[in-house]
């Protein structure tokens, strides 16, 4: 008996899992309210400089104030980060000409703003940029501020991949729930940029230990024939948090408090976590099988199974998993992902496509000002394409498989934003609507290698595996903006990188394994036997694909 049998036995998809799967859920809809939410907390307002300080207002309206104290830039505007130094009183006769202007905009001295800003603040009220001043000179903070974020999450993703691996799944998500509760808050009431930043940070970890920990409890306590449709089903989530996000965005314009709503349901999730049940899996390969057996009795109560759950035992749970048990003797490390052929070529394939996808992805989502429209409208518009592309997705996964479903989202996307370049610029509803195409078909791509990585990983390595891959995707999102940069020599040059890189990785993706139909792999010998390896002539397993403690497993098999 394997242990999916013993988890049929006590009931696969019952009322357990449907309450564990929920309570999963429903923190990841605020998760993407974290992860999206520099587009409105760090919104750029319309701004110049601030009138002299000891200049007389009282007399006159606000356009005859700026049209003394700032100058225009070649659009006619008034210009961000430039003002007169002496208020240009001439300029209000009502008799100067044009050309008169132009003449003393050119003999006019004119210094950066010594007094401030103004802001409109029609849009927000109140955001980082104003809180903090975030322009002219310092307008590369706004970046840094994401970049530090996704730099949290990258850590979070070395630190909570291992550590869950050790200490289980349960107590690592908990612990991030805690975290992303008290970051969020202790940002949201932040007297400075640094240490703002530094509560975003610790954000990004909790958003790292988040992601990994839910998905593995969700995949550990449900059977095969479900998986596809539950993955996706909690993608969804955050699909439907990116609207949530626009919602209370747009009902609360102040940057503390809409970082604060976004922030205080974690600690409703932190306090019925003490509900979830470790992962049985995960407990027998870390010899505490007693636990394992109490944790499958709770299951077959909860789903109604009484009897049949009283039928298992230490020994029958030992049996079911004991090829997985002899695997687990020995210690497994990040290094172990590299170890044998063919966990170095999954581990690159992997590492590229997920590199690419949040590369892209984030590259398309962290600028919503970019498009010329409401940035709230624009993050529905940008939130809704996800429904309808997991959707497809979904269905493809099912019947072509992971490997040509991950595949075909790579490219496409790719092609979207390659095609994006040729359209004039005057055409912004085409380059959008491009661009809504190009992200569906990375979230696509996104809901996709989140299931097919934790398909293809096994067991004692899998939180592992999942923190590297994860670590790769955070590298993408921290380096996305450093491309835009490249944008002030070669204006087409980031959208040849943005779409570029995932139609390479979507060729990476067809050297990986399908994993359609098949059980979890629990050991690196079962990634082995999949046929994704070097065989000798009568089938056999060559030494250079194995581990010492994979041996082991074959000489068990073999007096089997």
């Amino acid at each position: 008996m394997a242990f999916a049998d013993l988890l049929e036995q006590v009931g696969s998809t019952g009322r357990f899992q449907v309450i564990h799967v929920t309570l999963l859920s429903m923190p990841i809809l605020m998760m993407a309210s974290h992860n999206l939410l520099q587009n409105f907390v760090a919104a750029v307002p319309p701004h110049h400089c601030a009138p002299h300080a000891n200049l007389t207002m009282s007399s006159m309206s606000t356009g005859d104030v700026l049209k003394i104290t700032v100058p225009l830039d070649q659009n006619g505007k008034p210009e961000r980060c430039k003002r007169y130094v002496h208020p240009q009183w001439q300029l209000l006769d009502s008799n100067s000409s044009e050309e008169l202007w132009e003449d003393y905009e050119d003999e006019t001295e004119i210094q950066e703003c010594k007094d401030g800003w103004y802001y409109n603040v029609t849009e927000m009220s109140s955001t980082i940029i104003t809180e903090w001043d975030l322009v002219c000179d310092d307008r590369a903070l706004k970046q840094m501020g994401q970049t530090i974020y996704m730099g949290g999450v990258l850590v979070g993703a070395v630190v909570f991949g291992g550590l869950s691996d050790r200490f289980g799944r349960r107590i690592l998500l908990m612990i991030s729930y805690l975290l992303f509760a008290v970051g969020g808050t202790c940002a949201a009431f932040s007297t400075s940029f640094t240490l703002f930043c530094v509560c975003r940070f610790f954000c990004g970890m909790a958003l790292s230990g988040l992601v990994l920990n839910s998905f593995s409890l969700i995949v550990e306590w449900i059977p095969t024939r479900v998986r596809t449709v539950v993955g996706t089903g909690t993608g969804y989530c955050y699909t439907v948090g990116q609207l949530i996000l626009a919602g209370v965005a747009y009902f609360i314009r102040d940057w503390r408090w809409l970082t604060l709503a976004v922030s205080l349901p974690f600690f409703i999730s932190f306090l019925y976590s003490w509900w979830f049940l470790e992962s049985a899996r995960w407990l027998v390969l870390n010899k505490n099988s007693e636990q394992a057996v109490k944790n499958l009795k709770a299951v077959g109560r909860i789903n109604g199974r009484q009897k049949e759950a009283d039928k298992i035992n230490l020994e029958m749970l030992q049996d079911s998993m004991k090829k997985e048990m002899v695997c687990s003797m020995g210690s497994y490390s990040v290094f172990d992902l590299l170890r044998t052929s063919t966990m170095r070529t999954i581990t690159i394939c992997l590492s590229a496509v997920w590199f690419s996808t949040s590369f892209a992805y984030y590259g398309l989502s962290m600028d919503l000002q970019k498009f010329g429209v409401s940035i709230y409208l624009i993050q529905v518009i940008f939130g809704a394409v996800d429904i309808p592309a997991k959707v497809v997705i979904t269905i493809c996964m099912s019947v072509l498989g992971r490997r040509p479903s991950q595949c075909g989202a790579l490219v496409l996307a790719g092609i979207m934003i390659l095609i994006n370049l040729l359209v004039p610029y005057d055409l912004q509803i085409l380059r959008t609507s491009l661009a809504v195409i190009g992200k569906g078909c990375l979230a696509a791509s996104f809901s996709c290698c989140y299931l097919y990585s934790g398909e293809i990983y096994p067991t004692i390595i899998r939180q592992t595996g999942m923190g590297w891959v994860s670590m790769m995707a955070r590298l993408g999102a921290m380096v996305a903006p450093l491309v835009l940069l490249l944008g002030e020599s070669l204006p087409w040059l980031p959208g040849v990188i943005y779409g570029g890189a995932p139609i390479l990785s979507g060729i990476f993706a067809f050297f990986l394994p399908e994993t359609l139909g098949m059980p979890l792999p629990d050991t690196m010998q079962d990634v082995a036997d999949r046929g994704f390896r070097r065989t000798k002539s009568n089938g056999s397993i060559t030494k250079e694909d194995l581990t010492l403690t994979d041996f082991s497993t074959v000489q068990l098999k073999e007096s089997v």
